[in-house]
């Protein structure tokens, strides 16, 4: 993304990975429901938001420092960097 009122973690986004799951891969290993999906950046992993029981794709940001997700939600078209808490349609 070439804006430079964009985070450092933003702008090094070049292409958006989008995941054909439409699961939260650790929500289903312990048989829980989830609310909406957010897609890794970083790895490409899918897993639940915040609005979520369990929270695992913020739980995956804490473990592993992966800054910039997306959400994996039919028709939408955002990034959300967690250090720098900025958000941005494409």
């Amino acid at each position: 993304m070439d804006d430079p009122s964009l985070c450092q973690h933003l702008q090094a986004i070049i292409q958006v990975k989008l995941s054909d799951d439409h699961v939260c891969e650790e929500c289903v290993k312990i048989g829980a429901e989830w609310f909406h999906l957010r897609t890794c950046q970083t790895c490409g992993v899918t897993l639940c938001c915040d609005q979520s029981e369990h929270q695992h794709m913020t739980k995956h940001y804490h473990k592993e420092q992966h800054p910039v997700i997306a959400s994996a939600q039919p028709g939408e078209r955002w990034l959300w960097c967690y250090p720098d808490e900025q958000f941005v349609e494409y």
